[in-house]
């Protein structure tokens, strides 16, 4: 690059205080993949095939896309609303695939997209859920708490100050992973994904009424099987 020389540039922002813009040349470097990429509304769905899963996310080949190239990329948390341990357990390399649209980075050249977005939130239909008493199964235990799944892919976190009265200093004191409980719901946030559980204050015919029993296979059924206190 010198002094005089003609550039062809993509303005990536502007800051209107300090009178300057920010532009990409590698954005342009590549003309019929910058009108690919461009062409790719977000909150459109499109298709592709896998090409490779990696720890960190998965690579896709999207139909229209230039020859040689693998603009699509699928980044572990939108693989599925279920946890996952890998990208594997939820594709495989060589799987038609169809997402959304949810970035487009020209700089990068690539596409990324969202599978979950496609998929109906488990969570939904325990929106209006809170002060339901059911069960669930404890899945895992962090210093603050532990997460108790009820229903496939819908998992809360019960704090440390939500196990009795007095707050626990350490979980596994008063549960295991594995532990089937009966658990209320304090609070639902369909924005953040959230559930926040609660076992304080149950009284014993609540707890008794549960014993035995397994959290749903759905969460639409679970949700309709709950008991209010």
């Amino acid at each position: 690059m010198s002094i005089g020389q003609r550039l062809t540039f993509e303005v990536i922002a502007v800051d209107w205080q300090q009178e300057r813009v920010w532009a990409s040349a590698s954005a342009c470097e590549d003309p019929t993949l910058r009108a690919f990429l461009l062409g790719l509304r977000r909150g459109a769905t499109h298709q592709g095939q896998v090409q490779s899963v990696h720890n960190f996310g998965v690579f896709v080949n999207l139909v229209g896309e230039p020859a040689g190239l693998c603009i699509g990329f699928i980044r572990g948390p939108e693989l599925s609303w279920l946890r996952i341990d890998h990208p594997a357990d939820a594709v495989a390399a060589g799987q038609r695939v169809v997402g959304e649209s949810i970035d487009v980075d020209t700089r990068r050249g690539q596409a990324q997209l969202s599978l979950k977005a496609l998929q109906e939130d488990p969570l939904v239909p325990f929106a209006n859920k809170a002060g339901f008493v059911t069960t669930g199964t404890v899945t895992k235990l962090i210093p603050f708490g532990a997460f108790v799944r009820i229903a496939d892919g819908v998992e809360g976190l019960m704090h440390n100050t939500e196990f009795r009265d007095e707050p626990v200093e350490d979980p596994g004191q008063i549960v295991s992973e594995g532990d089937e409980i009966t658990v209320r719901i304090l609070e639902v946030d369909l924005t953040r994904h959230r559930l926040t559980l609660s076992v304080r204050n149950l009284t014993p015919e609540r707890k008794r009424s549960f014993r035995g029993t397994k959290p749903a296979a759905s969460s639409q059924s679970a949700a309709d099987r709950w008991c209010h206190q």
